[in-house]
């Protein structure tokens, strides 16, 4: 029998090490994309290729992450959620020690594709081993502590990446991930629940379709500000992948995309906020830089003036994880999404060459509701999905989560593009998505 149909969750003393390991090997993955991105002038310079080139080291990482979330969410169901998050924190541990050692951008960049594989297998079941980690009534923990992971990270990723680049050039980023990808192997395999694989066989094709269409899509909305006319077409190709994705697996008990989830209504409604409220994140991340270097600020003090809202983030998940199992989960979701729409309509409004105090506070304020919405929403979406489906539930919440941000950050792209630098606008922008995330929310509470 297998751990999770033995008992609702694992024992104290083994489920401690279980979320250990999947925390552990989730800052190795959110460290990555934050780390990298300061690490791209010096490999441009080192390699010897322009700095526009130099920028397919992350594009092909996310792409290939974007593709491959729910086609490996589906096979951790098939073939065991350990195996394949054991898998993929191998291929992760390979692709990073190549990525080290590669001499020329081509071959970087394949080993950061590849890495992408290995980290779509961790993210798509961190969610689905977490709810089989856990006993159903901490559930909300479970979510708050990966929320907090995830802020922690994200807040320490570019002072932590900058340092490491200092002691061994941007090398040592990838060569660190080898020695915590292998502890991450050791101990997930004595800690990690294994879960009964289904008996059903993996949709090839349909994993194809997924690819094409998921990377289409993104590819489009990334060239849509620069080439309109390529960008629409990558957009309406992906478009005929995901309808003929769709059509295929209508009748799909379980299908690879999953239709069967959505069709439950507070899974559609949640999902639906999650992706407005991370399209409003990515908005305040973007624009917020370009609004205050154009008042002279510095690099230094953009960064200090952004800092708060991951730390609040984490706060307010951690609050939250501890009452959202006992309460009703759409309450916190609006008051957290109208907050985030406040501060972001705030920081817009304020002068961006005023005291730095202002704007920390409101990204404060809008971090803590970002971390109330975060945790009560991402509990409906894995709690209302069939526990056999919880890998699926886990890889369709990062996938909106990434092509949230994706559209985010096209948004403010396109603003750029027609009228000129408006950040303020961008922001505002960005303010109505969180009001749309509270308005999916306000009908989920009323269902």
């Amino acid at each position: 029998m297998s751990d999770a149909a033995a008992q609702d969750g694992l024992p104290t003393g083994r489920r401690r090490a279980a979320v250990a390991c999947l925390c552990v090997g989730l800052s190795m993955t959110v460290l990555d994309v934050a780390m990298v991105n300061v690490a791209l002038p010096g490999i441009a310079r080192d390699l010897d290729v322009s700095a526009s080139s130099a920028t397919w080291v992350v594009n092909a990482f996310q792409l290939v992450l974007v593709g491959l979330l729910l086609p490996l969410a589906s096979m951790g169901e098939i073939l065991g959620f350990r195996r394949v998050y054991q898998w993929g924190v191998a291929i992760y541990l390979l692709g990073a020690l190549g990525a080290a050692l590669a001499p020329s951008l081509p071959l970087l960049v394949a080993c950061r594709a590849f890495q992408g594989i290995g980290c779509a297998a961790m993210m798509s079941l961190n969610a689905g081993l977490m709810r089989h980690i856990y006993p159903s009534r901490l559930l909300g923990s479970a979510i708050a502590v990966i929320a907090m992971t995830v802020a922690l990270s994200s807040a320490a990723g570019p002072t932590l990446g900058a340092f490491i680049i200092s002691l061994g050039g941007w090398q040592a980023l990838f060569l660190l991930a080898v020695p915590i990808g292998a502890g991450v192997l050791l101990l997930g395999a004595r800690a990690l629940p294994e879960v009964a694989p289904q008996p059903r066989r993996f949709d090839g094709f349909s994993a194809l379709l997924n690819l094409l269409g998921f990377v289409s899509l993104f590819l489009g909305l990334d060239m849509l500000p620069h080439i309109m006319l390529l960008g629409l077409v990558l957009i309406a190709f992906a478009a005929g992948c995901l309808f003929l994705l769709v059509h295929r697996l209508t009748e799909d008990p379980t299908p690879l995309l999953p239709l069967d989830l959505l069709r439950i209504r507070p899974v559609r409604l949640a999902m639906s906020a999650s992706a407005c409220m991370f399209a409003a994140q990515a908005m305040l991340y973007v624009a917020l830089p370009f609004h205050l270097t154009g008042a002279g600020r510095t690099v230094r003090e953009i960064g200090l003036m952004v800092s708060p809202w991951p730390l609040a983030v984490a706060i307010a998940a951690s609050i939250a994880g501890r009452v959202v199992d006992r309460i009703n989960t759409a309450l916190p979701c609006i008051i957290g999404s109208c907050a985030v729409a406040a501060g972001m309509i705030t920081i817009a409004l304020l002068p961006p060459g005023g005291e730095k105090w202002p704007f920390m506070l409101a990204m404060f304020f809008s971090g803590l509701g970002f971390g109330a919405f975060q945790t009560p929403n991402n509990r409906t979406i894995l709690g209302q999905a069939p526990r056999h489906r919880a890998a699926s539930a886990g890889g369709m919440q990062s996938t909106g989560r990434v092509l949230g941000q994706a559209t985010g950050t096209t948004i403010v792209a396109m603003v750029f593009h027609f009228a000129g630098v408006q950040a303020q606008l961008a922001l505002l922008i960005g303010a109505l998505g969180a009001a749309m995330a509270a308005m999916f929310n306000t009908v989920r509470s009323r269902a």
